[in-house]
């Protein structure tokens, strides 16, 4: 389920030595359209940007030698020397054993409670393990404690996806460069990219490793690719300096529609990282991971450029292998079930279904892929999930999803036009145009989309009227779309306010074609014989309102009874089984249907009249001849020449002809 794009980025080591963290980029969403035969959203891939874990805010993560321990010896086993306990602390941060070096912390902080050290090491360790909700809760334990741990405290706010109590809380903090490296990825998942763009700005004159990976991201998210070559310059560093940085480069091309140009670059990026990558010891599972959001997004360009089953092969082969991050696995599924279509509604469900949460009963997309993925990508998600709902005629599924839409993405207008969609699937066009003029009228800024949408409906519902109405609202519309529209209206439909509203706009921009569409209009009643000029040059002509009343109703009472009028709907022929159309053979007897004796090739069967004159048994008709000759002979003389040779000739006939069975009948006579 449209022209969409969206993406995700590869994971990539943070600058302190600690874990990784997947990005995602923001999606261009689709236009989604009404019809019910729209498939849905296709996503790209796009650049990540690295996540600032706060190993450090000005001090180091690494422990103090504590000169100075405050025991507290037990009676039955002496602890271990506090110089020890922060000694095997440091060891187990610099192999990066953070769960080891929480339980030290912890055996520091029995032997001394409110070591600053200590507990500001057992946090750092809690986030690099993973346990945002520990940290949180041995930071608030701590608070009591004259330590300041605001940064800390907003990373693990952020981490939650609590984005505005992440924001309040490094408020406070002074405008270092960590605090603003964390602002900027703040900022980033709320999708105010522009903002998070300017502070990398303000940054690029600190000397932060990569800094210029999450500058371009940010870049390229806020729709400003064209600076990338800009900040590449500033940097002084070379797009295929680093996998991750060829592969938001990448995304900037694809952007500026430089589509060869990124798939080139795409494919540098994956074999610098594969080299990078195995460098550093990782098998080829960990490295496949890793390189998966170069993988998805070199499937969309093989998309971009037509080669279909080139990108179905490629999206399938990450889904099924299963090599791959949250946001990259997500963005696969999104983009396979958006090129195949409604063709196979129920597998684009199953593999949807593979991103929701299990635990809820509706369908929820997981919390991993929730802190993934920006807005607009989830948004994407939801709505083909939706379109495919409809193509399986699953309402109750889709009018769920829809109602929590509005609070899930209150600045949109897809909720809108998703429950305008359903309402047209349920055969309510009279209510989704409705609900679309009252959205337009309410928000007359994201009003331009709806009233396309508004129009669409109802032209499709044969509703000119509404359809033209809708179209007038929208200021900045050019007038040849508009004029093109009205002539579709007029080729459909016939009516007179259709061809009124053409005529208005082609006035505008081509006055002899106005005036040939002009001439197609039917004169009213009663105008007949009236100089317009002359009327025009009086102070107030009165007008036959009857006639013109009525001339205006009858021409709309031709309007309604045309738009009533359906085109039949034009079927495929249905041929029997085996039957090849390009090789018919001869053609059937047109006169198949009617009966045989009807036919103008029917002929009868030919009676045989000397069966038809045997009555009775054997030799009765000789005998009965015999004596009507007899007789005939005593009554009159001159013919008995005549009846003898009657008789002999009946005679002659009887011997030559086949002699029947005799019936039943015939027999009992004979009898008696």
């Amino acid at each position: 389920m449209e022209k969409e794009q969206r993406t995700v980025r590869p994971k990539t080591t943070t600058n302190d030595g600690g874990g990784v963290d997947t990005k995602t980029s923001q999606n261009k969403a689709s236009r989604q359209s009404l019809r019910s035969s729209n498939s849905g959203s296709s996503i790209v891939s796009r650049p990540g940007e690295r996540d600032r874990r706060p190993s450090h805010s000005g001090d180091s993560m690494a422990p103090k030698p504590k000169n100075n321990p405050k025991p507290s010896p037990s009676p039955s086993r002496p602890p271990p020397p506090i110089e020890d306990l922060f000694a095997s602390l440091n060891k187990h941060i610099q192999r990066s054993e953070y769960k080891q070096a929480v339980k030290v912390a912890n055996q520091v902080l029995g032997i001394a409670p409110g070591d600053e050290d200590a507990i500001r090491c057992k946090v750092v360790a809690l986030i690099k393990s993973d346990s945002i909700e520990d940290a949180l809760t041995t930071i608030q334990s701590a608070k009591n404690l004259p330590i300041d741990f605001s940064f800390f405290k907003a990373y693990c706010l952020y981490r939650q996806n609590k984005l505005d109590e992440a924001l309040d809380s490094i408020k406070s903090k002074e405008r270092s460069t960590p605090t603003m490296l964390l602002e900027s990825q703040i900022l980033y998942r709320q999708g105010k990219v522009d903002a998070c763009a300017d502070i990398y700005q303000k940054l690029q004159k600190s000397n932060m490793e990569s800094l210029e990976v999450n500058a371009i991201a940010s870049l390229v998210v806020a729709g400003r690719a064209s600076e990338v070559q800009g900040i590449l310059d500033a940097f002084r560093v070379k797009a295929t300096s680093s996998f991750e940085l060829a592969y938001n480069t990448a995304c900037s091309l694809i952007d500026r529609e430089k589509h060869l140009d990124a798939e080139q670059l795409l494919l540098s990026a994956r074999r610098i990282g594969q080299e990078t990558l195995l460098e550093e010891n990782l098998d080829a599972d960990e490295v496949e991971i890793e390189l998966s959001p170069i993988a998805v997004q070199l499937a969309y360009v093989q998309q971009i450029f037509g080669r279909r089953q080139e990108a179905i092969e490629a999206y399938t082969g990450i889904i099924t292998r299963n090599l791959s991050d949250e946001s990259s696995l997500a963005v696969a599924v999104n983009n396979l079930v958006a090129l195949k279509g409604p063709k196979e509604v129920s597998d684009g469900l199953r593999k949807i279904d593979r991103l929701k949460d299990k635990d809820a009963q509706n369908f929820q997309l997981s919390h991993t892929v929730e802190l993934k993925l920006l807005r607009k990508q989830r948004e994407a998600i939801y709505t083909n999930r939706v379109l495919l709902l409809l193509h399986a005629n699953k309402m109750d599924q889709a009018r769920e999803i829809v109602a929590c839409l509005p609070d899930m993405f209150p600045n949109s207008v897809t909720p809108i036009l998703l429950q305008a969609a359903v309402l047209v699937r349920e055969n309510k066009a009279g209510k989704a145009e409705e609900i679309l003029g009252q959205f337009a009228e309410k928000f007359p800024d994201k009003s331009k989309t709806v009233l396309l949408a508004r129009a669409q409906v109802a032209a499709a519902a044969g509703h000119p009227l509404v359809a033209a109405e809708s179209l007038s609202k929208i200021p900045d519309i050019q007038q040849q779309e508009a004029a093109r529209l009205y002539e579709e209206l007029v080729k459909s439909h016939g009516s007179v306010e259709a061809m009124a509203g053409l005529i208005t706009t082609v006035a505008r921009v081509d006055i002899g074609k106005a005036e040939a569409y002009e001439k197609k209009l039917k004169p009213l009643p009663g105008l007949k014989g009236i100089n317009v000029e002359s009327l025009e040059k009086t102070s107030g002509a009165k007008q036959d309102e009857s006639s013109l009343r009525r001339g205006l109703a009858e021409a709309h009472e031709e309007s309604k009874s045309k738009e009533k009028t359906k085109k039949k709907r034009k079927r495929k022929p249905r041929y029997p089984k085996g039957f090849d159309p390009a090789h018919p053979g001869p053609p059937p007897d047109p006169e198949r249907w009617l009966p045989k004796r009807e036919r103008s090739s029917y002929r009868p069967k030919r009676k045989d009249k000397r069966a038809a004159q045997v009555r009775g048994s054997q030799g009765a008709v000789a005998r009965e001849k015999h004596d009507a000759g007899a007789s005939g002979a005593n009554s009159s003389a001159p013919s008995s020449t005549l009846n003898q040779a009657s008789s002999s000739k009946g005679a002659s006939q009887n011997s030559a002809a086949e002699k029947p069975k005799p019936s039943k009948s015939s027999r009992k006579k004979s009898r008696n």
